[in-house]
C-alpha cells in the first residue's frame, strides 16, 4: 500500500535530498486562472456572483449571506454538551498558550536622550475562513479567532462554505463555535470568490475589507490567497495536511500506524511519512498499515493517501540522518517517537509543529493541545511559521531623539548621507542646528 524509499549507505546532498522527498502533486497555479475569474465576479457584482457561485459549487444558495445574530445564538444553545465542553477547553488552552506570543513593548537606549522603542500593534480587522468540504472543522474556528482575539484585533469577519442540509447556511456546529468566542459576523460563502469578498469587501452586505486573511481550504482557496496577497495579508497557501514520523526501534508501531492513519484521513493527497533507522520497526508498520487502513471509518479515503506518491516509508542510517530528512522536508506536523526526543530536537530546524514522544500525537495538537493546528504546509515550514497572536501583529519602531542626542550623531549621518549623494538628507539634520550656531 505504501511505498518504500532506502536510502541506506547513502547520503544525499541538501539538493538531492530536496528531490527525494515525497510530495502531494498539487499545484497552486493550476487553479489561479479560475480563482481570478471568481475574484473579479465577485469584485464586479459583489453578493449576487456570492449567491451564484455558491449555487455553481455548494448545491445552494443561502436565503442570507450574512448570518443572523439570532441563528448563531441558536446554533450555541443547540451544541451537543460533549462538543460545546470540548470546545471550551480547547478555547481556554489556545488562549493561555497564545498569550506568550504576544510580546511586551520593550525601549532601547541608545545614549542619553536616544531611545528606540519596539511596540507591536495588532491589524484592525481580519477574515477568517473555516472550510466546509469533506469535514466539519469547529476546531479550525478556535485556532483562527483566539489569536487574533489575543492580539487585539477589534473586527473579526468569519466565511465558511453554506451547507446544503442546513438549507445554506453555515454548519451550525461552525457557528455555534463562532457564537462561543462572541463572534457576530459570520458569512455564508467559501471558495475563492469568499476570499475575493473579504479582501475587497460588498458594501450591499456591510461587509467591509479586511487587512489580513487566514485559514486553511482547497487548492481554490490557496490560489485565491495568493492573488490577493498584496491588497491583504495572509497566513500561508495551505496545502494539503501532512505528517512526517521519525521513529527508531523502541517506537511502537501501533502508535506509528494510528497517527499515520489519522492524517490519511484528512483527504485523498494527505501525506504520511515514516522515516527510521529501525528495518524492524518499519516491517511491523507495514504488516499493520494495510489492516488498519482498511478498518477504519474512511477507508477508501485513507488508502488513496496512502498509497499516493506523498506518503512513505523512509529508511536511513540513524536519527542524524532522519533530522536532515525532516529538515529537507519542513512538515507541517513532526512527531519524534524515539528513545530520547529532546536529544533529537536541537537537530530539527523547519517544522511547522513538533510533537515530542509517543504521548503527543497529532491528534492533541488539532484539538487540546494548548498549541494552534493552522500551520505551513508544502515545505513552506521551512521559510514560515503556523498561525499565531504574532499573525495579526505589526512590529513598529518608534524612535524618540531629543537635540542633543540628535547632535551627538550628526557628523556621521552626514558622512553618510554624501556617501550615499543623498545630500538634503544631511541638510535635514543641519536645520535644526542652524540657529543655535550662528
Amino acid at each position: 500500500m505504501i511505498q518504500t524509499i532506502d536510502l541506506r549507505g547513502h547520503k544525499p546532498s541538501p539538493s538531492e535530498l530536496s528531490d527525494l522527498v515525497p510530495r502531494s502533486l498539487t499545484d497552486v497555479s493550476v487553479a489561479q486562472l479560475a480563482a481570478q475569474e471568481l475574484i473579479d465576479d465577485v469584485v464586479a457584482r459583489g453578493e449576487q456572483a456570492i449567491l451564484d457561485q455558491a449555487l455553481r459549487f455548494d448545491g445552494v444558495a443561502p436565503a442570507s449571506i450574512r448570518v443572523s445574530q439570532s441563528e448563531i445564538d441558536d446554533a450555541v444553545a443547540q451544541l451537543d454538551p460533549a462538543v460545546r465542553t470540548a470546545l471550551e477547553s480547547a478555547i481556554d488552552r489556545v488562549r493561555k498558550a497564545t498569550r506568550a506570543q504576544v510580546p511586551p513593548p520593550t525601549t532601547t537606549s541608545l545614549g542619553p536622550g536616544a531611545l528606540v522603542e519596539q511596540r507591536w500593534q495588532p491589524v484592525d480587522r481580519v477574515g477568517l475562513y473555516v472550510p466546509g468540504g469533506k469535514a466539519v472543522y469547529p476546531s479550525s474556528v478556535v485556532m483562527n479567532v483566539v489569536p487574533a482575539q489575543v492580539a487585539g484585533v477589534s473586527s473579526i469577519a468569519l466565511v465558511s462554505p453554506p451547507q446544503k442540509q442546513f438549507g445554506g447556511s453555515v454548519h451550525p456546529t461552525i457557528l455555534g463555535a463562532a457564537g462561543l468566542l462572541g463572534i457576530t459576523e459570520v458569512y455564508a460563502m467559501g471558495g475563492a470568490g469568499a476570499i475575493g469578498a473579504l479582501a475587497h469587501g460588498i458594501p450591499s452586505l456591510g461587509l467591509d475589507p479586511v487587512q489580513v486573511i487566514t485559514g486553511p481550504g482547497n487548492v481554490y482557496v490557496a490560489a485565491a490567497k495568493r492573488i490577493v496577497h498584496g491588497r491583504a495579508g495572509i497566513d500561508s497557501e495551505a496545502g494539503p495536511t501532512e505528517i512526517l514520523i521519525i521513529a527508531d526501534d523502541s517506537a511502537d508501531a501501533s502508535f506509528v500506524v494510528a497517527d499515520l492513519v489519522s492524517q490519511a484521513e484528512h483527504d485523498e493527497l494527505a501525506a504520511a511519512v515514516l522515516v527510521t533507522d529501525s528495518a524492524r520497526l518499519a516491517d511491523s508498520v507495514r504488516s499493520l498499515l494495510d489492516d488498519a487502513a482498511r478498518s477504519t471509518r474512511h477507508a477508501d479515503r485513507v488508502a488513496v493517501a496512502l498509497d499516493g506518491v506523498q506518503s512513505a516509508i523512509v529508511l536511513v542510517d540513524d536519527l542524524a540522518a532522519a533530522a536532515d530528512f525532516s529538515n529537507a522536508y519542513g512538515p507541517e506536523h513532526l512527531e519524534i517517537q524515539t528513545s530520547d526526543p529532546d536529544a533529537l530536537l536541537p537537530a530539527i530546524h523547519s517544522a511547522g509543529a513538533i510533537f515530542l514522544g509517543a504521548y503527543s500525537p497529532v491528534s492533541l495538537g488539532d484539538y487540546l493541545a494548548g498549541s494552534n493546528h493552522v500551520l505551513p504546509t508544502g515545505g513552506q515550514s521551512r521559510f514560515s511559521s503556523g498561525l499565531g497572536a504574532y499573525t495579526f501583529l505589526r512590529p513598529q519602531q518608534v524612535i524618540r531623539y531629543d537635540s542633543a542626542a540628535l547632535r551627538e550623531v550628526s557628523g556621521r549621518i552626514h558622512a553618510l548621507a554624501e556617501s550615499e549623494n543623498l545630500p538634503a538628507h544631511a541638510e535635514a539634520v543641519a536645520a535644526r542646528f542652524e540657529s543655535t550656531d550662528r
